[in-house]
């Protein structure tokens, strides 16, 4: 399936919606109303002993102020990991020295193009945030396990936070595993 031709519906500051015609399957044409999103980048900041910082602010589409990890959309022609490391340092005032890739999703490609990467932040130095007018957000440090419960109790409901997170409780499960000592196994006696 090729996207032939489009119309511009609406700009915005952030996404543009358009109406696409396309070729499906079987020769017929559809349409459909796609937002075209830039992309984005989100970060799990992780602290000593498993905290991690979280931010919580209003989201106007849900009608609630909602905690997640720090995230942002990515300005024209900025790498993710740039817009990781911009977003974490604006929302939160941490920088952080060491960045892994933990995860690459579309949001919602029933619809639009966003995809977002989700980066883990380790080795943070606080700082002081740089909120942009429109921002208003409090931040949070918690123990991972704490987080986890969030998402398990319906205080966390936000998608990429819920995806960072189990990710990061996974890979730090897995990490710790293959550290931790190996029992030798008993010998049999013959």
């Amino acid at each position: 399936m090729l996207l032939q031709r489009h119309k511009a519906l609406y700009e915005g500051r952030v996404f543009q919606l358009r109406r696409y015609k396309f070729a499906a399957p079987g020769a017929r044409v559809m349409e459909r109303d796609v937002i075209v999103h830039p992309g984005s980048a989100a970060i799990v900041p992780i602290l000593p002993r498993d905290r991690v910082v979280l931010v919580r602010q209003t989201r106007i589409a849900t009608g609630k102020l909602l905690w997640e990890i720090p995230a942002g959309t990515l300005d024209r022609g900025e790498a993710p990991l740039a817009c990781a490391k911009r977003e974490l340092t604006e929302e939160t005032g941490f920088v952080g020295k060491r960045f892994e890739k933990i995860a690459e999703f579309f949001t919602a490609p029933g619809f639009c193009t966003e995809k977002l990467h989700v980066f883990l932040a380790h080795v943070l130095t606080a700082g002081k945030s740089s909120l942009e007018e429109d921002e208003d957000i409090v931040v949070r440090a918690v123990p991972l396990a704490a987080a986890l419960k969030w998402i398990e109790n319906g205080r966390i409901q936000d998608a990429k936070s819920i995806i960072g997170l189990l990710k990061v409780a996974e890979m730090l499960r897995s990490r710790k595993k293959a550290s931790s000592p190996r029992k030798a196994k008993p010998r049999r006696r013959r």
